[in-house]
């Protein structure tokens, strides 16, 4: 879906513990930069090139990649996009993910026994492919390490607001031009609704429930959720009442 000129919700569909559903990466992009934010599950490459082409970017031009956590469904093709790409493709991410997604320590909801916990309910063939798909190691070299309130100086200019609870470096971004939040899965949108994070997927939810409360201090139209897709609907008045009930 297109937010403004330069920034799109991309659309991937996926299979996932025998569920089809949507994912949202970020694309952003002007005539010096083309980034992507998030990578969807692995093997979704061509998926991706189609969605950049579509939205009326080149793939050919993408130069940088941003991560809003480690989580494999956020991580899976990126070691694909850089092998793809046959040119140097920047890496940014949060330091308190970067080990994990380096493969410096194992991602933190991939191991045996979350992943068994899972699965448990999917049938032998379902949890095999699964398994198969996100248990081959999968890493990639972060070559710069983003804070918070840093300013990224690309399309117009992108804030940093480090959003833990999901994960340890869980990061959102606040597209400054269109004044659209990239909030990665400190949100979720569902059914028309704008929500707090799946307590079944977030690693401290007080932490990440704290997390939302940075978002009333922007000026915001617009949401993408990487799970869900986008919120427009009095997004800061939304916002608001998240942060007041925590």
């Amino acid at each position: 879906m297109k937010i403004a000129n330069g920034i799109e919700a991309l659309d991937l569909t996926v299979n996932m513990m025998g569920r089809q559903s949507a994912l949202h990466p970020t694309l952003i992009w002007d005539d010096n930069e083309v980034i992507l934010v998030d990578t969807g599950i692995p093997g979704q490459l061509e998926k991706i090139r189609k969605a950049v082409t579509s939205a009326g970017a080149s793939f050919d031009k993408l130069n940088k990649v941003i991560l809003t956590h480690q989580d494999i469904d956020h991580i899976g093709s990126l070691p694909e996009i850089l092998k793809g790409a046959g040119r140097k493709i920047e890496v940014l991410a949060h330091e308190e993910d970067k080990p994990y997604i380096e493969g410096d320590k194992p991602l933190i909801k991939m191991n045996p026994e979350r992943m068994a916990k899972m699965l448990e309910s999917l049938p032998e063939e379902q949890r095999q492919k699964i398994q198969t798909m996100f248990g081959a190691r999968r890493s990639a070299k972060v070559d710069t390490t983003i804070t918070d309130g840093e300013v990224l100086p690309y399309c117009g200019g992108m804030t940093v607001i480090f959003t833990p609870g999901h994960t340890p470096g869980h990061i959102s971004l606040y597209h400054q031009k269109s004044k659209t939040l990239i909030a990665g899965d400190a949100l979720v949108a569902a059914d028309g609704a704008l929500l707090p994070p799946s307590p079944r997927t977030t690693l401290d939810m007080t932490t990440a429930l704290q997390s939302i409360k940075k978002f009333t201090k922007y000026d915001i139209d617009t949401v993408i959720c990487y799970h869900g897709g986008v919120f427009k609907e009095n997004v800061n008045k939304r916002l608001a009442e998240l942060a007041d009930t925590q």
